[in-house]
């Protein structure tokens, strides 16, 4: 389940080294069996460990934290390394940096850090970025009493005077609303707490729109109303009641419309208000129906609608403001299947579309007057481009995004008429990097059933193809994210001695289009998994590695991925990372007290059904744990994990540690003080990389 860590998760690899430290005789943390009979469809499973489902109890706290110290005790040899790798990814960052500024009805806005500094700074200059810098706010400041935080949301009024924000302080995506005077720096606060994140104002200045979730569930399930200076409770404008879905709500890119989108894995619907008109009702666009997908971006007197209605990779649309169920939808964009229409960006005269083929992104631009188009040229055989943050509606500039593994992140701004680009903001990474010392090269495996699947390499030049290389392969392979090649400064530790970093774009992405997201979930999920072992045994045959220095990571339903490679293919790995794993399958899904759970069906089955009970059960990873010889595994989570909960993984490694029959480590760690994204604070973010980089290295006996 679980999706949230995916982007994060690839910073999440290598670097110095040393040979691997002595066995030490200590005894493993051993939990306590008490055996729990689960029934249904008159199967009965026996779950030894189920009593670690309880966060309150003094013993479940005792345990994690006795996991805690046998690892740090099993890694102490690598302190001295681990130290010297958080130096070195920490020397790559240029502390004193920030955003490239936005322009936004008439405010420069940019975030910036300050030297030794774990938060981020919200700031803004008006009408010019040589004017007065504005500090709305300073995370820094709020963060003080909190291990934790987290600014979820923020967004300004349209008269410039009020901010609104949000704030998680314990890392479960519960946040806390608060709204900040810019003029006096007063805050208010609204004791509005149980928020989703989201925060939108209305055109009147006052009115605030937002989201909140069941505390238990988690499921963004209200959309409430709220005035400055308010006494009593914010008002209900809406509930979502069916527990397959969830809501949010935001405003439209020229400010005439809020929307509230219910969605689940399969279908959508929205709803449209006018913005100057808060305390109005909410009006559908189309009901929701099962298989419909669509999204809507409001243009003038009608709405553009990207949709796959009769278009499995997706179309657009447009429908007037004022009969806008699909019977109105005309066609602007057609259905091609060669082709993923992933998203549009809408200017006054011009219209963006993001679109995937064979694998890689393109952005193509039309001229609304005339209809002429045009395509952005980008230069790289693996790459990411996206559209950017483009908050005016009336520019003839697309800002958009670029990134690739040799590329850092860069933002730029491209003329529409012209075509003439103009790098505003690419990330600067000190410590003597080149991107001239590396190369990238896009490979395919074959897959069990023929499918080609993509392979995305890293590699300092001269890389020799003798089998002696310790490669780490990074896979997804869920929910349709595609596993695109982005820039990371902590993996050059890795490939500067000698790693191959790969990304394999398995099934369950969209990589390859929407019929790819398809023939990896539900009840064809187990592609995933064999595509993911061909990308392996593809890059073993292949020389770039051999199983003695092979390595694998994945977090979350990554993390999944990974808990299946091993049970199926234990010897073709050294090592695995396997960060907050969605293992318990079976038992979570069939809790629908657990967040995510009923939003999910669509994506992994619901095991209330037998056909999906059996399904999932042959390869959830905690249910198919047996007496084999598994590699050195380091499992991470968070104790506040909000989207994949931490007794999943602690069972896991409890069930590993009793059937393992190697001498192999199985190691857990929680941060009892974070959530699913692991710590907040750059720099201590970057102290837990340390940790998984230095397990990677000291297996791989990689010297300097």
């Amino acid at each position: 389940m679980k999706n949230l860590i995916l982007l994060s998760l690839l910073g999440f690899f290598v670097t110095t080294c040393q040979k691997p430290g002595p066995k030490m005789n200590i005894p493993m943390p051993e939990a306590q069996k008490i055996e729990k009979t689960l029934e249904i469809h008159g199967h009965s499973r026996i779950d030894p460990y189920y009593w670690l489902n309880d966060r309150t109890n003094p013993e479940v706290i005792a345990y994690l934290k006795e996991e805690n110290a046998y690892l740090d005790t099993m890694m102490s040899h690598t302190s001295a390394l681990q130290e010297k790798l958080f130096e070195e990814m920490k020397g790559r960052i240029k502390q004193d940096d920030q955003s490239a500024p936005l322009l936004n009805n008439g405010y420069y806005y940019y975030t910036r850090y300050e030297q030794g500094a774990e938060y981020p700074i919200f700031c803004r200059k008006k009408g010019s970025t040589d004017a007065e810098e504005e500090i709305m706010l300073n995370a820094n400041e709020l963060a003080k009493p909190h291990p934790y935080f987290n600014v979820g949301d923020y967004d300004v009024s349209p008269d410039n005077r009020w901010v609104a924000y949000s704030i998680d302080t314990v890392g479960r995506r519960m946040y806390t609303l608060m709204i900040k005077n810019l003029e006096t720096g007063n805050t208010i606060a609204t004791g509005i707490k149980h928020a989703e994140g989201d925060v939108v104002w209305a055109a009147d200045n006052k009115t605030l729109f937002f989201t909140t979730i069941d505390p238990i569930t988690l499921r963004s399930e209200r959309i409430k109303r709220y005035s400055v200076g308010q006494k009593g409770n914010a008002v209900e404008v809406y509930y979502e009641a069916d527990p397959t879905y969830s809501t949010g709500i935001w405003r439209s890119k020229a400010h005439q419309y809020l929307v509230i989108t219910s969605r689940s894995t399969l279908s959508t619907e929205s709803q449209v208000l006018e913005a100057n008109n808060p305390t109005g009702k909410f009006r559908m666009v189309h009901g929701r129906e099962r298989d419909l997908i669509y999204h809507i971006t409001p243009y003038h007197d009608k709405f553009y609608v990207l949709t796959n209605w009769e278009a499995k990779n997706f179309r657009l649309m447009s429908t007037p403001a004022n009969a806008t169920s699909k019977t109105s939808w005309t066609e602007e964009i057609e259905h091609r299947p060669e082709v993923l229409l992933e998203g549009v960006g809408i200017f006054e005269n011009y219209l963006v579309a993001q679109e995937r083929t064979r694998g890689l992104r393109q952005l193509r631009v039309q001229h609304l007057p005339d209809g002429a188009e045009h395509y952005v040229n980008f230069n790289e055989d693996a790459y990411t481009a996206s559209i950017g943050a483009n908050a005016e509606m009336n520019s003839e500039v697309l800002r958009y995004n670029y990134t690739s593994l040799t590329t850092p992140g860069s933002v730029f701004d491209y003329h529409m008429s012209t075509r003439q680009t103009t790098l505003v903001k690419q990330q600067e990474v000190l410590g003597g990097f080149s991107s001239d010392n590396f190369e990238t090269k896009r490979l395919f495996a074959t897959a069990t059933d023929g499918t080609e699947v993509p392979v995305t390499l890293l590699y300092r030049k001269g890389l020799k193809l003798n089998g002696k290389n310790p490669l780490l392969l990074y896979g997804y392979g869920s929910y349709g994210y595609s596993m695109e090649p982005r820039f990371n400064s902590n993996v050059i530790s890795l490939v500067e001695r000698g790693f191959v970093f790969a990304l394999a774009h398995i099934r369950g992405g969209q990589d390859m289009g929407r019929q790819w997201y398809e023939d990896g979930k539900l009840l064809k999920k187990k592609n995933t998994f064999t595509d993911f072992i061909a990308c392996a045994e593809f890059l073993v045959k292949t020389k770039y590695t051999d199983p003695s220095v092979l390595f694998a990571s994945g977090g979350s339903a990554g993390g999944l991925l990974m808990g299946a490679v091993v049970n199926m293919k234990p010897e073709l790995f050294k090592g695995v990372i396997a960060a907050v794993p969605f293992v318990d399958v079976v038992t979570t899904m069939l809790d629908e007290t657990i967040p995510l759970t009923t939003s999910e069906y669509d994506e992994w089955g619901n095991p209330n059904e037998k056909e999906y009970y059996d399904y999932m059960l042959s390869y959830s990873p905690y249910d198919n744990v047996e007496k084999k010889a598994y590699p050195n595994l380091l499992v991470t989570t968070g104790l506040h994990d909000s989207q994949v909960q931490y007794w999943e993984p602690a069972k896991w490694v409890a069930k590993l540690r009793n059937f393992n029959t190697s001498d192999n480590m199985v190691l857990l760690y929680t941060n009892m003080d974070a959530g699913h994204g692991g710590a907040s604070g750059r720099f201590r973010r970057i102290r837990e990389t340390a940790r998984e980089y230095a397990f990677l290295l000291d297996l791989a006996g990689t010297k300097k």
